[in-house]
C-alpha cells in the first residue's frame, strides 16, 4: 500500500511559486476544484487529518463515493502511488505551506506567516520543497 504520508516534515512552497502570501484558491464553476477542497479541508481542521486522509476523502467527494465503500475503494486508490502535497496546487501556486507533525498530521502554513518562518529555521524538521510548476 503506498501513502503520502509524512512526519516531522515542512512542505515549502515552490521555487516557482508567483505569490508572496497565502492565497484561498478561486471557485471556479459550479464543481469545486481540488484546490478549493483540500484549502476548505485543512484551514478549518488544522492537525487532524494525515495526507492520506485528505487526499482519500476528497477523492471520495470528488468521485461520489457512498461511505459504504471508503474501506474496499480506499486500498484500491492506495494500491498505486498518488501524488503527494508536494504536487497541491497549495504549495505550487497559492502560497501554502504544509507541515506535518510528528504524527503524520497536516495543516497549511501561509508563506508570509512568522509560523512558516519558524518551521523553515527549524533543523529538526524534514524540509521538502513543492513541486515547480514549470520545467527549468
Amino acid at each position: 500500500m503506498h501513502s503520502t504520508n509524512y512526519k516531522n516534515t515542512l512542505i515549502e512552497i515552490a521555487a516557482d511559486s508567483k505569490v508572496a502570501q497565502g492565497k484561498i484558491p478561486p471557485v471556479r464553476g459550479e464543481k469545486k476544484t481540488i484546490a478549493n477542497l483540500e484549502y476548505e479541508m485543512l484551514s478549518a481542521n488544522p492537525y487532524k487529518y494525515t495526507s492520506d486522509e485528505v487526499k482519500f476523502a476528497i477523492h471520495a467527494i470528488r468521485n461520489e463515493i457512498p461511505k459504504t465503500q471508503y474501506e474496499s475503494q480506499r486500498l484500491s486508490f492506495f494500491s498505486k502511488g498518488q501524488p503527494c502535497f508536494r504536487a497541491s496546487p497549495l504549495t505550487k501556486t497559492y502560497g501554502w505551506g504544509v507541515h506535518a507533525n510528528d504524527k503524520g498530521q497536516i495543516a497549511l502554513v501561509a508563506c508570509e506567516s512568522s509560523e512558516y518562518q519558524q518551521l523553515k529555521a527549524d533543523k529538526t524538521l524534514n524540509k521538502v520543497m513543492a513541486m515547480r510548476s514549470k520545467r527549468s
